[in-house]
C-alpha cells in the first residue's frame, strides 16, 4: 500500500487554531515519523529498540573511508563513507570539511541510502505492449541508437533533443554538451535553464561573470544580508550556519519574500512583497538611497556606468506607487534602505524566488545595481550570494551544458566553435558538416541558440512551419532530469505520447517514462548515482571539489560518460568524442577528460585546476580555513579551498583560485580581480572602461580592454612571451590562445586578462536596456496591465513566444488566488529520487497546497481537506489544504517536488516493477502557466494564478 493511500484512510483531526506550521499539519494527518508510518515505510524488519552496542567488524575485511560531496543542493557539504567489503555501511558529515564543518541537513544525513539502491532501476528495459520487459545492454544501445540515426535520417539532427543533468559531474557535463555537438545539434540543455538562467544571463551582463560572486561562508563577515526570493532555511539548510553565525557577529537579516518562510523567521526585517514586483521593490529602495545620499558615490564614478539612467527611472518609483504597486508602505521601505545603508558591507542572496520570472534576466540585474550603487561589490562580505539548487547545477552551466553556449560561455558564433575544434583536435569543416546546414526563419543550426529545455515539449507540438529547425522534435533523451520540472503539465504528456521515441537515462525511471500514455517506444536505462563513479563537482560559490568513488556500480548500472561513449560508437562518432581520451574498454578517462576542459576553458578560468590539484585539496579539507577558505599552511598554503573560477593560467603556475570576485585590494596573481570588459571600449561615446581603478599591482593604472597578441605589442610586453608561446598566440585573444602565453603575462605585470571595465547598468543588448516592471502574464492587478504591460508577442530560442496575447485576458476574475511553488527541506529538485529514500520519505508523505484562514472559510475548507486546484489552462490538481497565515489573504503555495499523480489519478501502477517512489503526489507544474524570460526562456512559476475549491 502506497504512502499516500494509506494517509487517505487516516481521520484528521481538527485543529483549534488555524497556524499550523508544516510538521503540525502532517502529525495531523497522521503522517507523523514513528509508528505505524514509519513501519509502513521502512518494513517492521528494520523497526526496532535503538540500544548501545560495541561495533562487531572482523579483521578480515577493513573499513574504507571514502570522501565525498553530497549530490542534493551546491552547499557542496562534505561526507565521509564507511565502506565494508563493497558495501557503503555507515556516513558521517566530514567536520574537518571548511563549507559544512560536520552540518547536515534531513537530505545530506539521509544519502547512505541512495547507495543501497531500493527503488533504483536495475536494468535496462523498454515498454513493450503497456508492459515493461527487461532486456540487455547491447539490445537497449542497438535500438536506441536505430531509432536516433532513423530520426535523424528522416527529419534532421535537431530532431532529437538531448536533456542533460545537474547531477553530473563536471566531466560528464562538459563530455554530454561535446556528444551533442558531435551530434550535430543545439537542442541541448538541463534544469539551469529552469532556475538560475537568468542570473546567468542577467549577471554576466551586468559586470562579466554569471555566477555567484563571493562564498557563503564569507556571508559570517556581511553587516547585513537581504533575501530576496531565497528561503535557505529549507532549500540550502547547512547554509544557515554561516548566515546564523553573521548573524551572531550583529549582521542585519531582511527576507523579502511574498510568504513568510522559515528564513523569514530568524530575519530583523520581513518585507511581503507581492509576486512579481521584485523591480519596484529595488526601485523604491534605490529611491530613498538616492534621496537621502547613501549611494558609494567614489566607486560609481570609478566602476559603474549608467547610474544616472537608474536614478532617472526611480524618480518614477515614489514611496506611494511602490506601496500601490508592491504593497510595502513607506515607512517600512525607509527603514530597510537605511538599514542597508548603514550596514556595508552587505550581500545579496537570491535565489527562483527572483528568477523565475518572464522578467528574471532584469529582476537580477536589479539586485545586481542596488550593490552597485550601495558599493558592496569586490569586497569581503559584499557581493551577490546565488545559491544554486542541484550539486552541480554551476559546473554543468560553466560547461555549456546550455542551448545557447560551448563550454565555458563561448556562445555559438563560428570563433567559439572554431576554438572548441582546435581544444578537440578536430576539423572545423567535420564538426561542421555534422549540422542540418539549412536555414530556417533566418537563422542556422549551428549558430542559433537550441530549444530550451522548459519548452521542449513545444519543440514537439509546435506547428513545423513556425520552429527555426528543419522539423519538430521526434525523439528525446530525458538524462537525469525529469519532466516533472517543466510547467504546463498537460503538455508536457501530450508530447511525451506523440514522439516516436523517449528515452530515459537515470538512477530512478523518473516521471518522463510513465507519464504519457504510451504502450511502446520508451526505454529506460539504468544509470550510476554520482557515489558509483568519481570526478569534480562545483559548489555554489565556484569552488570545484574531487569525489572519490564510493562503491562500484549498483546491478547493472554504468556511469554516464560510460553510456554516452557506447552512443557514440554506434553513432559513428566514438573517435572524435575520445580523441584525446584514453578509453578503459568502454569507459572514457575522467581525468583525462578533466585535463581537456582545462585547455579551452580560458574565459572563466577552468584552467588552472588539474586533477591532482583538486585531489590534493580534497585530501587536506582540514587545512583550510571556514572562515576565509584559504589554506593558511599545509600542502595548499596560500590557496582557497576548491580553487574556485577563475583559477588563471595552466596547474603549473599555481594561481590559488578566486574567493572573492573584482576584487581590487588583491592582486590578480592572488585572487583579485576586475570587472571584465566584456563589451568594448565606450558605448554612445562614453567611456565604460574603469577610471582611477585597478587592482593592487597592476602595471596599467586604469581601466583597460581584454588582452590580445596586439595589445601585448602595443603595451611592449610582447617580449616576455616565450617563441613558443609567441606562435600560439599570434592573432589570437586571451581566451582563445591555448598556450596560455597572453594570460600569463597579463597577469606577471598585474592585470585582469579579461580587462577593467566598468559594471553596467544599461545592458544595450537586451529588450529592456535597464530594469523594466512589468506585471506577470496572469496578473491579479487588472488596473495595472495598461501602465506596466508586457512584450509584444515575439520569437524566442526557434519557437514563436507569447506574451500580450496572453497578459490582455482577464483570468483573474475567475481565478483569483495567486499560486506560486518552492522547495520543503526533505526533498530535493522534481523529488524523483529523494521520494523514494525510505528515510525521507517518513518525513514528508503528502502533497498540499497553503492556503490563508480568510480564503480557506471563504471556500468552507478545513486544514487538511481535500482541495481542488484549478489553472487557467484548464489543469487541475487535487491535494491537501494547510491552512496557515504565512500565505496572505489572496496568496497560495505549492512544493514542487512531487510527481505520480496527474489530474487526480494515480500513476503508481505504471512505475516499472519494484520501483514506484514510497510518496507520491500530485506535480504542481501541472497547474502551472505559461510563461518565459524574454532573454533565456525561464519558465514564470513565482507569479500565477489559480482558483482553490472543496473537493
Amino acid at each position: 500500500m502506497r504512502l499516500s493511500r494509506k494517509s487517505e484512510q487516516v481521520e484528521v483531526v481538527e485543529k483549534q487554531h488555524l497556524g499550523l506550521n508544516r510538521r503540525q499539519f502532517l502529525r495531523s494527518a497522521g503522517l507523523a515519523t514513528g509508528g505505524i508510518a514509519a513501519a509502513s515505510v521502512l518494513g517492521m524488519g528494520m523497526m526496532r529498540k535503538a540500544e548501545a552496542q560495541t561495533e562487531f567488524v572482523p579483521h578480515d575485511t577493513p573499513i574504507e573511508v571514502k570522501r565525498t560531496i553530497c549530490s542534493h543542493c551546491a552547499v557542496g557539504c562534505g561526507v565521509y563513507a564507511h565502506v565494508q567489503d563493497g558495501v557503503w555501511t555507515h556516513q558521517e558529515p566530514a567536520f574537518d570539511h571548511p563549507f559544512n564543518a560536520g552540518g547536515h541537513c534531513a537530505k545530506g544525513a539521509s544519502l547512505r541510502e541512495v547507495g543501497s539502491g531500493a527503488k533504483r532501476v536495475k536494468y535496462p528495459m523498454k515498454l513493450v505492449n503497456g508492459k515493461w520487459k527487461r532486456i540487455s545492454w547491447e539490445t537497449a544501445i542497438n535500438e536506441v541508437s536505430e531509432r536516433a540515426l532513423k530520426v535523424r535520417q528522416e527529419s534532421g539532427p535537431d530532431s532529437v533533443y538531448f536533456m542533460g543533468s545537474a547531477k553530473f559531474s563536471n566531466e560528464q557535463a562538459y563530455l554530454y554538451r561535446k556528444f551533442a555537438a558531435m551530434w550535430g545539434t543545439n537542442n541541448v540543455d538541463h534544469s539551469a535553464r529552469i532556475c538560475h538562467s537568468t542570473t546567468v544571463a542577467g549577471v554576466a551582463n551586468t559586470w562579466g561573470y554569471g555566477a555567484q560572486t563571493n562564498s557563503i561562508n564569507d556571508m559570517r563577515n556581511a553587516k547585513s544580508m537581504i533575501f530576496i526570493g531565497s528561503n535557505p532555511t529549507e532549500a540550502h539548510p547547512v547554509a544557515m550556519q554561516h548566515i546564523l553565525e553573521g548573524k551572531e557577529r550583529g549582521a542585519k537579516v531582511i527576507v523579502v519574500d511574498p510568504r513568510f518562510t522559515h528564513t523569514a523567521a530568524k530575519c530583523d526585517e520581513y518585507i511581503h512583497i507581492r509576486s512579481g514586483t521584485d523591480i519596484p521593490f529595488i526601485y523604491g529602495l534605490l529611491w530613498h538611497i538616492f534621496d537621502n545620499g547613501w549611494q558609494a558615490q567614489e566607486f560609481i564614478d570609478e566602476r559603474v556606468y549608467g547610474i544616472s539612467r537608474i536614478q532617472d527611472a526611480c524618480k518614477n518609483w515614489t514611496p506611494e506607487e511602490v506601496e500601490n504597486v508592491v504593497g510595502v508602505p513607506r515607512e517600512q521601505m525607509y527603514r530597510t534602505a537605511k538599514m542597508l545603508a548603514d550596514n556595508r558591507p552587505g550581500t545579496v542572496v537570491w535565489c527562483m524566488g527572483g528568477t523565475q520570472h518572464h522578467i528574471g534576466n532584469a529582476n537580477t540585474r536589479a539586485y545586481c545595481i542596488l550593490q552597485l550603487a550601495l558599493g558592496n561589490m569586490g569586497v569581503v562580505g559584499g557581493g551577490t550570494n546565488i545559491f544554486r539548487g542541484h550539486d552541480n547545477v554551476q559546473g554543468a552551466t560553466d560547461f555549456g551544458l546550455l542551448n545557447d553556449t560551448l563550454p565555458g560561455y563561448y556562445g555559438l558564433k563560428t570563433g567559439s566553435w572554431q576554438h572548441w575544434c582546435r581544444v578537440w583536435d578536430l576539423d572545423y569543416d567535420w564538426v561542421k558538416g555534422r549540422f542540418d546546414q539549412g536555414t530556417y526563419l533566418g537563422q542556422v543550426p549551428m549558430n542559433s541558440t537550441g530549444i530550451p529545455c522548459s519548452r521542449w515539449h513545444d519543440g514537439v507540438l509546435e506547428n513545423k512551419a513556425e520552429l527555426a529547425q528543419r522539423d519538430n522534435v521526434r525523439m528525446a533523451f530525458f538524462w537525469g532530469q525529469s519532466v516533472t520540472t517543466e510547467t504546463r503539465g498537460q503538455h508536457v504528456k501530450e508530447a511525451l505520447e506523440k514522439m516516436d521515441t523517449v528515452v530515459v537515462v537515470d538512477p530512478y525511471p523518473t516521471i518522463a517514462s510513465i507519464l504519457g500514455n504510451r504502450t511502446d517506444g520508451v526505454y529506460i536505462l539504468p544509470a550510476c548515482t554520482q557515489f558509483e563513479t568519481y570526478g569534480s563537482v562545483s559548489a555554489s560559490n565556484r569552488s570545484i571539489q574531487w569525489r572519490d568513488k564510493v562503491i562500484e556500480p549498483l546491478f547493472e548500472c554504468k556511469p554516464d560518460h560510460e553510456t554516452m561513449y557506447l552512443l557514440a560508437q554506434k553513432f559513428g562518432f566514438e573517435k572524435q568524442l575520445c580523441k584525446h581520451i584514453k578509453v578503459n574498454g568502454s569507459e572514457p578517462l575522467i581525468e583525462d577528460i578533466t585535463r581537456e576542459f582545462n585547455r579551452g576553458m580560458w574565459t572563466v578560468g577552468y584552467t588552472g585546476q588539474s586533477p591532482e590539484r583538486l585531489k590534493m585539496h580534497q585530501q587536506n579539507w582540514g587545512t583550510f580555513s571556514i572562515e576565509t577558505l584559504e589554506a593558511p599552511g599545509g600542502p595548499a598554503k596560500g590557496e582557497t579551498y576548491g580553487l574556485p573560477w577563475p583559477c588563471w593560467g595552466t596547474p603549473e603556475q599555481k594561481h590559488p583560485g578566486t574567493q572573492i570576485l573584482y576584487r581590487t585590494d588583491r592582486e590578480v596573481r592572488n585572487g583579485g580581480g576586475t570587472f571584465r570588459a566584456r563589451y568594448g571600449v565606450e558605448h554612445d561615446g562614453v567611456n565604460i572602461l574603469a577610471e582611477g581603478s585597478y587592482s593592487k599591482g597592476s602595471d596599467i593604472k586604469d581601466g583597460y580592454p581584454e588582452f590580445t597578441d596586439k595589445m601585448l605589442k602595443q603595451l611592449g610586453w610582447w617580449d616576455d612571451l616565450t617563441p613558443e608561446e609567441k606562435l600560439a598566440a599570434e592573432g589570437r585573444n586571451w581566451k582563445t590562445d591555448l598556450s596560455g602565453g597572453i594570460v600569463r603575462v597579463a597577469i606577471a605585470h598585474g592585470c585582469s586578462p579579461n580587462g577593467n571595465a566598468k559594471a553596467r547598468c544599461i545592458v544595450w543588448n537586451f529588450p529592456d536596456d535597464i530594469p523594466v516592471h512589468r506585471e506577470p502574464l496572469y496578473t491579479p492587478r487588472r488596473d495595472l496591465v495598461a501602465k506596466y504591460p508586457t512584450y509584444q508577442d515575439r520569437r524566442v530560442a526557434r519557437l514563436p513566444t507569447l506574451y500580450w496575447s496572453i497578459q490582455k485576458e482577464d483570468y483573474a476574475k475567475d481565478f483569483p488566488v495567486i499560486l506560486t511553488t518552492g522547495r520543503i527541506v526533505e526533498y530535493e529538485g522534481g523529488g524523483e529520487e529523494t521520494r523514494s529514500n525510505a528515510w525521507l520519505a517518513q518525513l514528508a508523505r503528502e502533497m498540499y497546497i497553503e492556503i490563508n484562514p480568510a480564503d480557506a472559510a471563504d471556500r468552507g475548507i478545513r486544514n487538511g481537506d481535500k482541495v481542488e486546484v484549478l489553472s487557467p489552462t484548464g489543469a487541475k490538481v487535487f491535494v491537501k489544504a494547510m491552512v496557515t497565515p504565512r500565505v496572505a489573504v489572496g496568496e497560495s503555495f505549492m512544493p514542487f517536488h512531487f510527481a505520480g499523480v496527474f489530474e487526480g489519478k494515480s500513476l503508481g501502477p505504471k512505475y516499472p516493477e519494484g520501483t514506484e517512489p514510497f510518496v507520491i503526489g500530485e506535480a504542481a507544474n501541472t497547474a502551472m502557466t505559461y510563461g518565459y524570460d524574454v532573454v533565456t526562456q525561464i519558465q514564470e512559476t513565482k507569479a500565477t494564478l489559480c482558483q482553490i475549491k472543496k473537493a
